[in-house]
């Protein structure tokens, strides 16, 4: 849901591919709001991750919230490994074909109005010895949303992963700002202005730890109506 959800005549079909500044930010949880609250307007909005590793949680996660759909439709690509997906293929003696991947997306998307890719782990995942995380979002051509734990360092993984987005030609529609605990210290109290102040990119939404529901900056960048605090 959003904290305030009003009437829209019109929503359109945005896909966004979800990535964090580094694993265990949240992306999950945040991605399985943003279709909750797009469901809740009438989007047929689904979750899809291209390929996990270890505990398919996540993957369970955004099959339940797109509808239960199929666990293998939502994740088409799993490894037992808790580990990169490069590594656990190795390990699984097993190959991964970045084209399945994509060829994997768009089968996907032609079945649902609104596609929610979530990348595993942060944005240079290794997902075979040459081709990586960032490597699958380009491909897909798909604008980016950055996930960000709020705490100590965060401004220096945002600040690196806004660049390295752009480095690949892509777009950062905005960052969340998710907190994971409940008790905050001074950086966690001063990421937010600090952020804003130093970067152009958009913060669409700080999460606070438990909230169930996005802004509407964040819903309106999800339906591809301009932001008010957009300043790209």
């Amino acid at each position: 849901m959003t904290a305030a959800s009003p009437a829209r005549s019109l929503l359109l079909q945005v896909n966004h591919f979800i990535t964090g500044t580094d694993t265990g930010v949240g992306k999950t949880y945040l991605t399985s709001l943003m279709i909750a609250a797009l469901r809740e307007e009438g989007v047929d909005a689904c979750g899809f991750k291209p390929v996990s590793c270890g505990d398919r949680g996540d993957a369970t996660a955004l099959a339940e919230a797109s509808g239960n759909l199929p666990l293998d439709e939502v994740n088409p690509l799993h490894f037992a490994s808790p580990v990169a997906p490069h590594v656990a293929a190795l390990l699984e003696n097993q190959r991964i074909e970045p084209a399945d991947l994509v060829a994997s997306y768009h089968r996907f998307a032609e079945n649902h109005g609104t596609v929610l890719v979530e990348g595993a782990g942060g944005w240079e995942v290794p997902i075979t010895e040459t081709y990586f995380i960032s490597d699958l979002a380009k491909d897909l051509k798909l604008p980016i949303i950055l996930v960000a734990a709020n705490r100590l360092g965060a401004l220096n993984h945002i600040l690196l992963s806004i660049a390295a987005i752009r480095a690949k030609g892509l777009t950062c529609s905005g960052i969340i700002l998710n907190q994971l605990e409940d008790e905050m210290d001074t950086p966690m109290i001063t990421n937010k202005g600090i952020l804003e102040s130093i970067t152009d990119v958009p913060l669409l939404d700080h999460i606070i730890h438990g909230q169930d529901f996005i802004s509407q900056e964040l819903m309106a960048v999800l339906i591809g109506e301009k932001t008010a605090n957009e300043r790209q």
